[in-house]
C-alpha cells in the first residue's frame, strides 16, 4: 500500500484530503501542519508521495518542494492550489514539483494525479531493477563546472553500476565516493585551478571557485566523464581541461599521519576503493577501474 503525506495547516481541509487519499489504493496516510513539520514526518515515515497545500505558515508549499528536492530527491511532491494560484504552481513545477491539482477539483482530479505520479515512480524503481540485468553499457558526459551536475553524474553512474557484482550495496556506494572525488578534483584542482591560488586551504575553496566560475578561461572549461561497464568490470575516466599536475610531486608530499587538508587524500581514497587508478602523463585525466567480485571471494 502506498504511503502518502498530506500537508495542510487548515484542519478542515487536511481532514477532507486525508479522507480522499485514504480511499486511493488503500493508502496509509500521514499528516503534517506545515512544511517544517512535513520534513520531520518525511524523515520518519519515508512516504511514497507528498501532497501539500501551497499557502502555509512557517514553510509554504513552494519552499517545501525545494527542500524535499534537495534532501529527499526520490520523493515526488504534488501541490494543492487555490483559485488564482496557477502562476505560483507553475513556478513550483519549474522548481521540481511532480504535479499539481486545484483544490476545487480534488474530488475529480486527485486520484488521476496520484495514479500518474505513482506510475512514474514505479517506472523509476523498475529501471533500477532492470539495471541488474544489463550486460554492457558505454556512455559519455560533458559537464559544466557545476557541483550539482557532478552529483547527478555520480548518481547515474551508481545506477549503471548495479549490473556489476560487487558483493554488497556498501561497495557500490564506495565506488560512488571515488567517482565523486575524481570529479571534484577535476572541478576544483583541474578546471578552476583553485589550489594554484590558495594552496590547500579548504576554508577558501568555495569562495575562490565561485569567483573563477565567472572568469576566463576557467568558466569555459568542461569536465568529461566516460563510463564503460560490463559484467566483469566498471571503468570511469574523468578528464578536465586544466593544465594538469605533477602526480609524483603530490604523492611525495603526502603526510603519512594526516591527509585531511591535502589533495593527496582524494588520491589515497580513490586508490583504497578502486582496483586500479591510472593518470595520464599530463595529470589532467584519471581512470578508475573496479573489477567484479567473484562469488567465492
Amino acid at each position: 500500500m502506498p504511503k502518502i503525506l498530506v500537508v495542510d495547516d487548515a484542519l478542515a481541509d487536511r481532514a477532507l484530503v486525508t479522507g480522499l487519499v485514504a480511499k486511493w489504493m488503500n493508502s496509509t496516510v500521514f499528516e503534517a501542519v506545515d512544511g517544517r513539520d512535513a520534513l520531520t514526518k518525511i524523515e520518519i515515515h519515508q512516504p511514497d508521495v507528498v501532497l501539500t497545500d501551497l499557502h502555509m505558515p512557517v514553510m509554504n508549499g513552494f519552499e517545501l518542494v525545494t527542500a524535499v528536492r534537495q534532501d529527499f530527491p526520490f520523493i515526488p511532491v504534488v501541490l494543492m492550489t487555490a483559485q488564482g494560484s496557477e502562476e505560483i504552481a507553475a513556478q513550483a513545477l519549474r522548481g521540481g514539483a511532480a504535479s499539481y491539482v486545484p483544490k476545487r477539483r480534488l474530488a475529480d482530479d486527485l486520484f488521476c494525479t496520484l495514479d500518474q505520479v505513482h506510475c512514474t515512480l514505479l517506472g523509476e524503481q523498475a529501471q533500477a531493477q532492470l539495471m541488474h540485468f544489463m550486460t554492457r553499457t558505454e556512455t559519455s558526459f560533458q559537464l559544466h563546472n557545476d557541483l550539482t551536475l557532478i552529483r547527478y553524474a555520480v548518481d547515474q553512474s551508481l545506477n549503471l553500476l548495479r549490473c556489476v557484482p560487487l558483493g554488497d550495496e556498501t561497495e557500490r556506494l564506495r565506488v560512488g565516493i571515488a567517482i565523486e572525488e575524481a570529479l571534484e578534483n577535476a572541478y576544483f584542482h583541474g578546471n578552476l585551478e583553485v589550489s594554484s591560488v590558495i594552496g590547500y586551504d579548504l576554508s577558501q575553496y568555495s569562495a575562490v571557485a565561485a569567483e573563477r566560475l565567472l572568469e576566463l578561461p576557467y568558466r569555459d572549461r568542461r569536465i568529461h566523464l566516460d563510463v564503460l561497464i560490463d559484467r566483469d568490470q566498471a571503468q570511469f575516466t574523468v578528464t578536465d581541461e586544466g593544465p594538469g599536475f605533477d602526480l609524483d610531486a603530490v604523492l611525495k608530499s603526502l603526510d603519512p599521519v594526516s591527509e585531511e587538508s591535502h589533495p593527496g587524500r582524494g588520491i589515497t581514497l580513490m586508490r583504497s576503493i578502486m582496483d586500479e587508478v591510472r593518470y595520464n602523463p599530463a595529470g589532467n585525466e584519471v581512470t578508475l577501474i573496479k573489477h567484479a567480485r567473484c562469488e567465492d571471494e
